[in-house]
């Protein structure tokens, strides 16, 4: 029953503004504040919080922002021997306008996540771990030693392939279970609009497919998500909430998917439980503060 992280790890500066600036405007922001965040940290965040052993994998740079994200992860209830920090090297950052509409635009510098290498990750054991997840913002080839690794001890591999990047696709084959919104499925699957429908969603996902035991999900924001298979595909209907901050959801998602998964959960009732998770996630400001907690996840279901 545990989840290993491999992921960014950032300070996201988050700015409240009225409505988005469009290019060439200038905007007043309403508000600034400092969160942990990075789509790893969120996402180990999200598991942990749901009650499952996790630990993370990562850098930061050798600057107080490094440290201090570095407890306040540990504060959650991360495992964090396994991030490093390096000297010389500035902590990952994201600036982040969220608008009243909740709406967001968010611009990532990476900084010492880029400095992750598949030494660091052969250097790991991962002995015991059911349940491996990455993202796309740390470099592809540290992913890919993590994932034949993993491949070889029996642990089941996710893959949240955002950002949508060209070096992404190429570790779809080494993915159990990949997770993509509608933005990165039609970029992945080359495709001159978003799919919306179910049936659009299943036909545009199967292009991604490289073997038959392969599953992909697609989060569909307040509409909920599509699970796909070679053979069947399925909607988990999103939860109705009145969203102040999507920054962080998806990432949410997918800790919590991981967690449930690990847990021995099925992976209709998963999804479901992950999706009642990112709903909550909505309705608190920031990333890694508005994950909830296993108790309040199961009372929304309940609910």
């Amino acid at each position: 029953m545990t989840v290993f992280v491999l992921g960014s790890i950032n300070l996201d500066a988050v700015a409240r503004v009225d409505d988005l600036p469009r290019p060439g405007e200038t905007v007043a922001g309403l508000s600034l504040e400092l969160f942990l965040g990075g789509k790893g940290a969120n996402q180990a965040v999200a598991a942990a919080r749901m009650g499952v052993a996790t630990r993370l994998m990562g850098a930061v740079g050798g600057d107080d922002s490094g440290a201090g994200l570095k407890a306040k992860l540990a504060g959650y209830g991360v495992q964090v021997g396994d991030v490093v920090e390096l000297p010389g090297v500035p902590t990952g950052q994201a600036h982040v306008w969220v608008a009243n509409s909740a709406e967001n635009m968010i611009v990532v510098t990476a900084g010492a996540n880029a400095m992750v290498t598949p030494q660091q990750v052969a250097a790991t054991t991962i002995e015991g771990q059911r349940v491996l997840l990455c993202q796309l913002e740390t470099p592809a080839t540290a992913i890919e030693t993590l994932f034949r690794a993993g491949s070889a001890k029996g642990a089941l591999r996710i893959l949240n392939a955002a950002p949508a990047l060209p070096q992404g696709a190429a570790l779809f084959p080494l993915t159990d279970i990949l997770i993509v919104n509608q933005t990165e499925l039609a970029t992945y699957a080359k495709l001159d609009r978003e799919p919306v429908k179910l049936e659009e969603v299943s036909v545009a996902a199967r292009k991604l497919m490289s073997r038959p035991d392969q599953t992909i999900i697609v989060t569909l924001g307040a509409a909920g998500a599509a699970v796909v298979r070679r053979d069947e595909a399925f909607l988990v209907e999103g939860k109705k909430v009145k969203a102040v901050d999507t920054v962080g959801a998806g990432d949410c998602f997918c800790g919590a998917l991981a967690a449930t998964l690990a847990a021995g959960m099925d992976l209709a009732e998963a999804v479901e439980t992950a999706n009642a998770a990112a709903a909550l996630s909505v309705q608190k400001a920031g990333a890694a503060p508005s994950m909830p907690n296993r108790r309040e996840v199961e009372a929304f279901l309940e609910g």
